[in-house]
Formats: C-alpha cells, sequence, structure tokens
C-alpha cells in the first residue's frame, strides 16, 4: 500500500467508524458532568483516542504473528464489551438513581479507572482493523493507527460538548441517561458481533 491520498481517506473514516461508541459514550460523560473542564475533557477525549491506536496495533501485530489466536480472541470481544460497559453503566444507573435531585450529582466525571474500562471497552473491537489493515508495512500501519486515534480524539470532544451541554439542562437525571446509554452500547456491540 503507498501513502497515497486513498491511505488517509481510508484511515480517517475508519476513524470515524471507529470513534462512534467513543464518542456516545464521551456524550455519557459529558452528559454526568457538565461543569467538566477542559483538562478533564482532554484526559477523556485522549484516552479513548490512545485505545483507538492501540487496538489496532495489536491486532496488526496479532494478524503479523499469531493470527490463529486472535481469531479464537475474536469471539470474546462481544462478550467482553457488553461486560465492561454493562457494568460501568449500571453503576452510573444505580447511583443516577439513588441520589437523583441531588445537585452534586451533576457533576461527576469518571474516575482513572471507570475512564480505563471504558476506553478498553469502546475500543476492543478495533482489534479487527489489524485484519483490515494487515497488508500494510509497519510505518504505514502506525500511521494509520495515529490517524484513526486523531479522528477518535476529535469526535469525542465534540460527544463532551454535547454532553455537557444537555448535561447543564438535565441535572439530575444526567447520570440515570448516561447509565443507560452505555448499557445501550454494550449490547449493541454484543449484538452487531454475535449476529
Amino acid at each position: 500500500m503507498d501513502w497515497s491520498v486513498a491511505f488517509f481517506a481510508n484511515s480517517a473514516l475508519l476513524g470515524v467508524g471507529l470513534a462512534m461508541d467513543a464518542f456516545s459514550v464521551s456524550m455519557a460523560n459529558g452528559l454526568n458532568a457538565p461543569g467538566m473542564g477542559r483538562g478533564q475533557m482532554a484526559r477523556i477525549a485522549g484516552t479513548f483516542g490512545f485505545f483507538q491506536f492501540l487496538m489496532p496495533m495489536v491486532g496488526w501485530l496479532c494478524v503479523r504473528t499469531v493470527s490463529r489466536a486472535f481469531v479464537g480472541f475474536q469471539r470474546a470481544v462481544p462478550w467482553i464489551a457488553l461486560a465492561l460497559l454493562g457494568f460501568i453503566g449500571g453503576k452510573m444507573l444505580l447511583e443516577g438513581l439513588t441520589h437523583r435531585g441531588e445537585a452534586a450529582e451533576a457533576d461527576r466525571a469518571p474516575g482513572h479507572a471507570a475512564l480505563l474500562v471504558q476506553g478498553v471497552a469502546t475500543s476492543i473491537d478495533a482489534l479487527s482493523v489489524g485484519f483490515t489493515i494487515s497488508e500494510y508495512g509497519w510505518p504505514q500501519a502506525l500511521a494509520a493507527s495515529a490517524i484513526i486515534a486523531a479522528v477518535t480524539f476529535g469526535i469525542c470532544i465534540g460527544g463532551l460538548l454535547i454532553g455537557r451541554k444537555f448535561g447543564t439542562k438535565l441535572a439530575g437525571n444526567a447520570s440515570v441517561l448516561g447509565g443507560m446509554i452505555l448499557i445501550f452500547i454494550g449490547a449493541e456491540i454484543f449484538i452487531k458481533n454475535i449476529i
């Protein structure tokens, strides 16, 4: 594969497709913490971007080295995403229902552990991109993954901004809505990959 316009366009389009789950989770995070600052937004979007960079590279490496084991792992991907997002979403939903109407509830950004779980859960399906970019050499696989990460970062910032705007308006119900969104995304990833 050469360094053509098609290479960059395909990488950007892969980034858009892969970033949709992270966009939705970012929106849920923004709903849950409408007062979050730029630093928190950059941390959240950066985490999603990092995992969207890492997973295609891990997939590419697996295809190049241990492809048989990788195919077996692919069957577990929907189950892992469902479990991780269901857990985080369920926790957020439960906290929202328990603390409904409390003013402090409307401003909770995800902690480090929750953010790592969200990053893994929303990017684990990006491992399969390793098959898509398997014919690329090392520099092109790295460049494609970097483009995917940059696109994801931008899309997640947009999701956080949208979530913050509506989170302010939804106040006490934002955590409930955010939790339901995360559970829905986990179910959607599961159903999409099982069917």
